[in-house]
């Protein structure tokens, strides 16, 4: 089986390279071969398993039919412009979000074109599909409101993965990912960045700037989930999905005061002194329109797992990036 990850250079592509070169397999099928893409190309790791790196900017006309060229059985597309980037840069977020997403479904279709092709394509879709008015757990056929461009061109995206699913052209499986908490390595763009850093800082002894109430609510999964969801998804029957293809993922309703809470818990008050609550009134209101709870078991019934206390949240961040060692 040929792999190709599209952002494979992130958080998430480096974690999901690692599991594949680990388990070797896809399902029952083996891999004998990785192809990982993103904007620089990515280090390759050394494993008996052949890894290709590529350099590739899907905004760019043609890159994802290069891409496509050699017909790799399962796609994951990872690649985009984070939600605070995109918000502030609207050209380069609908190139990269919406027009390169449409430019990788339509390489895919034109090269089976002339011969069968019907790749499984994995999609991270985003929770910012959904905006106010919200209900206190939004089910997954909740009409899409996203109140960002990075909501919209996820949702269009969405659509557009179900139409090319419809007509055969590939077999799209979208997920629709919590905020993924606790991220290591630096902060990005993300509107929701600091969900991270209020945890990964102080565990590390670095101040952390908190820029909303610690009222506020929101959903939550580990790194660990959302490999895990990936990975399912690659290998899950997509025709109970019907039309709906796109799923929103399990995950933790947590307030910010219980995120606190649960880094105090694992460090204690040394840890807790080192957030500063400094309001920043573009993303309390970016991250007020975000949905806070969800009814996901439409994804629970296909086999989806997440974790369910923000202490197993931390506790996977100390055992997969701290080597296992509690500070303090």
């Amino acid at each position: 089986m040929h792999v190709l990850i599209i952002g494979a250079a992130g958080m998430v592509g480096r974690k999901l390279t690692a599991a594949l070169l680990e388990a070797g397999a896809i399902g029952e099928e083996q891999i004998d071969r990785l192809t990982l893409a993103d904007v620089m190309a990515p280090e390759p790791p050394l494993h008996r398993i052949p890894t290709v790196p590529v350099a590739a900017d899907l905004s760019i006309p043609g890159v994802a039919t290069q891409l496509v060229a050699e017909r790799p059985d399962l796609i994951f597309h990872l690649a985009a412009i984070v939600s605070g980037e995109a918000e502030a840069d609207f050209d380069k977020g609908y190139a990269i979000n919406l027009d390169g997403t449409r430019d990788l479904l339509e390489a895919i279709r034109r090269q089976g074109a002339n011969a069968p092709y019907c790749p499984r394509l994995v999609f991270t879709s985003s929770i910012a599909v959904f905006g106010e008015p919200l209900p206190p757990a939004i089910p997954d056929d909740m009409a899409h409101t996203p109140l960002t461009s990075y909501g919209t061109q996820k949702a269009i995206c969405e659509l557009l993965l179900a139409d090319y699913s419809r007509r055969g052209f590939v077999d799209g499986i979208g997920i629709r990912l919590p905020t993924i908490v606790v991220r290591p390595g630096k902060p990005n763009k993300a509107a929701s960045g600091f969900f991270s850093g209020i945890i990964r800082e102080p565990l590390n002894g670095m101040e952390a700037v908190l820029p909303v109430e610690d009222s506020v609510r929101h959903w939550f999964a580990s790194p660990r989930a959302a490999i895990g969801f990936l990975l399912h998804a690659a290998t899950l029957d997509t025709a109970p999905l019907g039309q709906r293809r796109t799923l929103t993922m399990p995950g933790l309703s947590a307030t910010i005061a219980e995120e606190v809470a649960a880094l105090e818990r694992f460090g204690g008050s040394a840890a807790t002194r080192l957030i500063r609550r400094e309001p920043d009134e573009t993303i309390a209101r970016i991250v007020a329109g975000w949905p806070q709870n969800f009814d996901t078991r439409r994804a629970l019934e296909l086999g989806f797992l997440a974790e369910t206390s923000f202490d197993d949240i931390v506790r996977a961040y100390i055992e997969d990036e701290l080597d296992g060692n509690r500070p303090g």
